[in-house]
C-alpha cells in the first residue's frame, strides 16, 4: 500500500507518498480501507518531531479515518467486512490502510459522507470527553477558545445544540461571526476584544461554567477571570505556552478546577470507554448528515497525496473548520 511518510523530521520536514507495509489486524483490531483523514495540529507536531506516537502505534500521521471495514482480527464482534466506519487511532490514518481497535469505531450512517466522518471522531471524543470530565450540564454557559478550528466548530455546534450559551474566541471578526453562524451566542475576536470582559458582560458577572482551552498559559489570568464559581477549566492545548504563574487564593475563594487532558495518550480502554461514550450520548447530534445539530465543519479538501498542502493550509490558519485528506473514491 501507499501512505504518507515523514523525512527530515523537524521544522523542515517533508511529507512523502510512498510505499509502506500493509497493516494487519491483531486481536480485538480491523483493517479500514481509508476512504478520509481528518488531519488534526498533533500531526504537525509529530512530523517536527515533537510529539512521538505511542509505544505500538502506526510511525505514520493520522489520528482518525473513515472507510470501510476490509478485514476483522480476531475476537471482533458487531463489525462485519464492507462496514462503514469512523475510527479513532493512535496513529495511521494516513494511509490507503489502517488498523483500528474494533472499540474505537463509529459507524458511519448512509447520510454522513467519508470526508464529514473523518473529521468526526478526534473533535468529538475531545469535546465530549471534556465536558462530561468537567462535570459539564446541558444549557450551562461554555467558553470555547479557537472557536473556528476543527475542535472548536464541533464545541460551539454540540454545546449550542445541547442549549448552552456558547462564547467563542477567534482571530478576526469574520471568524468571530462564523462561530456565531454556528450556534454561539458571542463570537469574540481575541485581537481587539478582551473575551473575559466580553464574556462577563455576557453572563451579568457569573461567567461561565466550563472553558475548553487549546491556548494555555498566555490565558491562564484571563480564563481564570470568566470562569464562575465552582467552573472548570479545560486545558487541551498549549498553542500560548505551557508555564504561567496561578493565584490559588483567587482559585480557593472561587471554587476552581483546572484540569488538562490528551486523547491520544490515553491507555486503548479509556479511548475505548471514550469512544462509547460519544457514540451512546451524542452521535445522533453528530453524524445524521450535513444537517444534524452537531454535524462536523469541513473547510478544506485535499487528496491523500496532497499531504504537504494540508498541512500548509493548517499552518496558515485560514481554515474554517476540519481539513480533511480523500482517496477519491
Amino acid at each position: 500500500m501507499r501512505g504518507i511518510v515523514v523525512g527530515n523530521p523537524g521544522r523542515d520536514y517533508k511529507l512523502t507518498w510512498a510505499r509502506c507495509p500493509r497493516p494487519r489486524p491483531a486481536q480485538g483490531q480491523v483493517l479500514l480501507e481509508v476512504a478520509a483523514a481528518g488531519v488534526n495540529r498533533a500531526d504537525l507536531l509529530q512530523a517536527r518531531g515533537a510529539y512521538p506516537p505511542p509505544e505500538g502505534a502506526s510511525p505514520l500521521l493520522g489520528l482518525e479515518c473513515a472507510g470501510t471495514v476490509a478485514e476483522l482480527g480476531p475476537g471482533v464482534e458487531g463489525w462485519a467486512v464492507g462496514d462503514r466506519a469512523a475510527a479513532l487511532l493512535p496513529g495511521g490514518g494516513y494511509a490507503q490502510y489502517a488498523v483500528a481497535d474494533s472499540a474505537c469505531l463509529l459507524p458511519v450512517p448512509p447520510g454522513l459522507d467519508f470526508a464529514a466522518a473523518a473529521a468526526a471522531p478526534e473533535s468529538a471524543c475531545t469535546v465530549w470527553s471534556n465536558l462530561v470530565e468537567a462535570g459539564y450540564r446541558p444549557g450551562a454557559a461554555l467558553l470555547v477558545h479557537g472557536g473556528a478550528g476543527g475542535i472548536g466548530t464541533m464545541a460551539v455546534k454540540l454545546g449550542a445544540a445541547m442549549g448552552s450559551p456558547v462564547f467563542a474566541t477567534a482571530g478576526s471578526p469574520q471568524r468571530a461571526r462564523v462561530c456565531e453562524a454556528l450556534g454561539a451566542r458571542r463570537g469574540i475576536d481575541y485581537k481587539s476584544e478582551d473575551f473575559a470582559a466580553v464574556v462577563l458582560e455576557g453572563t451579568a458577572g457569573a461567567g461561565v461554567e466550563v472553558i475548553l482551552d487549546v491556548v494555555g498559559a498566555a490565558y491562564l489570568e484571563r480564563n481564570l477571570a470568566a470562569l464562575a464559581a465552582g467552573g472548570t477549566l479545560a486545558v487541551i492545548g498549549l498553542m500560548g505556552g505551557s508555564r504561567a504563574s496561578l493565584d490559588l487564593g483567587r482559585m480557593l475563594g472561587r471554587r476552581h478546577r483546572i484540569m488538562a487532558t490528551s486523547l491520544r495518550g490515553r491507555t486503548r480502554q479509556d479511548k475505548a470507554r471514550v469512544v462509547g461514550q460519544v457514540r451512546r450520548d451524542i452521535w445522533d447530534l453528530v453524524a445524521a448528515g450535513p444537517s444534524a445539530p452537531a454535524a462536523p465543519v469541513v473547510g478544506a479538501h485535499f487528496p491523500l497525496p496532497d499531504a504537504a498542502a494540508a498541512h500548509q493550509a493548517m499552518k496558515s490558519g485560514a481554515v474554517v473548520g476540519k481539513i480533511v485528506l480523500t482517496s477519491g473514491r
